[in-house]
């Protein structure tokens, strides 16, 4: 078994996501790690990683890593961060309606990077996905498959508040995803 399988069957055994993996310099070994929803961990209530999530997988790999033998001089487990990348189908299915940031591979109208919000298409999400964006005052969308995909992160939703975005959809103000003000 590789360092990437290890990885992939520890994290998802122990009941989170994994989000990416990779390997840096001198021995570095970087694992990405989200909270499904609906799941209850050990470590406490709550949609976000916590240190101590990262606590608990880091020893697991520590000791799943040496029996399998996998060379590497330093782990760090954390979150994704605010700015979670989607690289697998199931992370854009997950996160359809939310705002994200999205480069192609290749120029589509003479651009790469768009800003919208994430749809899925039909039954099928693997035969398309879409992304509502705005130019002015109109609505566009464009319609993508995951290998047309460079990179797709979420938007940053922060909230000095104290309100989740689900408060805010429930039925408090809030301004709509374009992120300007009028």
């Amino acid at each position: 078994m590789n360092w990437q399988q290890a990885v992939e069957r520890t994290v998802t055994g122990l009941g989170y996501d994994l989000v990416d993996c990779e390997r840096g310099l001198r021995g570095l070994l970087c694992v990405y790690i989200d909270r499904m929803p609906d799941v209850v961990y050990p470590t406490g209530p709550g949609e976000f990683v916590t240190v101590e999530d990262c606590e608990q997988v880091t020893r697991q790999l520590q000791r799943v890593l040496e029996v399998e033998g996998c060379d590497y001089e330093r782990l760090e487990v954390s979150s994704p961060g605010l700015d979670r990348p989607l690289r697998r189908l199931d992370a854009f299915v997950r996160f359809a309606g939310s705002e994200i940031d999205l480069t192609l591979k290749v120029v589509f109208q003479g651009r790469k990077k768009y800003r919208g919000v994430l749809r899925v298409v039909g039954d099928d999400p693997a035969a398309g996905l879409e992304l509502v964006f705005h130019e002015g005052k109109e609505s566009h969308v464009l319609g993508f498959v995951l290998d047309e995909v460079r990179d797709a992160r979420l938007v940053p939703v922060v909230d000095f508040k104290g309100r989740s975005r689900r408060d805010t959809a429930a039925g408090g103000a809030t301004q709509e995803s374009g992120g300007h003000e009028e």
